[in-house]
């Protein structure tokens, strides 16, 4: 009798660690932290205020199709070159198998995806590039498409809208990736001088020879709040000039403070934003060309 009382089992005081089984039925991605105000929201939250942080206003990076779908008007977006895709013309060691792991992990074919679409009823050609596909970097195929929907606009008579995000030329197309900053200057040309409207959004980030082309030669140039923007890197200049540069050199808010940009948008306004600025430069839903 007394060796079966101390034999019952004891009802546990203290909660066993999860095991691996358990811990895997927690669906992944459900919480997201902010890497800027460190705090945890639920990432449907997060992605319904267009990835814009619920707490700090910090905006996360966005891809291409998402941020269509949050600026063009549902189901009117159309793809332009969707099946154009870049070749090996210096024979680069492993690019052409880099290409194809990108392709793989962005569901792109290249680091910009162009097409015509509405914004509140008003059409415009869209390009947005995506810094998953090679750093958003500008090769003869990213050029390309967006000549040729700044093209596009021009023969439809609309405006261009760009959303930068890049970390330059490619460099292993070399001299055939910088023609690209003079190919899309003189296309952005050609649609100013037939009167035609030209809108650059710059995101996080956008540096290099795009920052040095397209991207600047805006009629209006807007930027996120806290995007990167410039050319070289921060650590080249200050060793350059041997100076210590402000804290937020080339942010969005140090261009914006120094002329270099018309404004700077919280992405949850820049729609109605955008559409102000088409509305003015319209006349019965048209441009005056």
């Amino acid at each position: 009798m007394l060796k079966e009382l101390f034999n019952k089992s004891k009802k546990k005081k203290y909660a066993t660690i999860p095991s691996e089984a358990s811990k895997q039925d927690v669906p992944e991605g459900i919480m997201t932290k902010c890497p800027n105000c460190k705090k945890i929201m639920y990432t449907k939250e997060l992605q319904k205020n267009l990835k814009v942080c619920l707490h700090c206003g910090f905006h996360h990076g966005m891809n291409a199709w998402e941020r269509i779908a949050s600026f063009v008007d549902e189901d009117t977006f159309k793809e332009l070159d969707e099946n154009m895709v870049s070749t090996n013309p210096l024979n680069f060691p492993d690019y052409i198998e880099k290409l194809e792991k990108d392709r793989e992990k962005s569901q792109l074919n290249e680091a910009v995806v162009t097409g015509t679409g509405k914004i509140n009823g008003l059409d415009a050609v869209i390009a947005v590039m995506d810094s998953r596909f090679r750093m958003g970097s500008m090769g003869s195929v990213v050029g390309e498409k967006i000549t040729r929907a700044i093209e596009e606009a021009n023969a439809k008579k609309v405006p261009f809208i760009i959303f930068t995000a890049s970390g330059g030329a490619r460099m292993q197309e070399g001299v055939l990736s910088l023609m690209q900053m003079a190919k899309t200057s003189v296309a952005l040309r050609r649609l100013s001088d037939n009167g035609g409207l030209f809108i650059s959004i710059m995101t996080h980030p956008t540096t290099g020879g795009v920052s040095a082309s397209f991207a600047s030669l805006g009629d209006y140039n807007f930027a996120e709040p806290g995007a990167l923007i410039g050319f070289a890197g921060r650590r080249i200049i200050e060793q350059t000039i041997r100076e210590d540069l402000p804290e937020d050199f080339q942010t969005a808010e140090f261009l914006l403070k120094h002329g270099q940009l018309d404004d700077v948008i919280s992405r949850l306004d820049l729609k109605d934003s955008i559409t102000n600025v088409l509305d003015i430069h319209s006349w019965d839903g048209e441009l005056p060309w």
